[in-house]
């Protein structure tokens, strides 16, 4: 699957998470766990994987497109999300 951002946004996210979007090439998505993102009217369906990247877990955010996935947010996985990976 072809994947893409806005390269601000990609910028903004490296500064404050220190991770690059270009990072979603290496995601596991075989052995991720998602979930809708509903918080919020976003007009747009926005979904969270939480997987792996080089061996660290990751929060992905992004929505789907016609054969792209436009990545919105990459960062560390926090405390939380790791123990809501780790569920069966």
């Amino acid at each position: 699957m072809r994947c893409e951002w806005d390269e601000a946004k990609e910028a903004a996210n490296r500064a404050k998470h220190g991770v690059s979007f270009a990072s979603v090439a290496s995601f596991e998505w075989r052995t991720a766990r998602e979930v809708e993102d509903a918080r919020y009217d976003y007009g747009e369906r926005r979904w969270r994987a939480i997987g792996m990247i080089d061996g660290r877990l990751h929060v992905l955010v992004y929505t789907s497109r016609i054969d792209v996935i436009r990545v919105i947010s990459l960062r560390k996985a926090n405390a939380r999300e790791e123990k809501f990976y780790a569920r069966d």
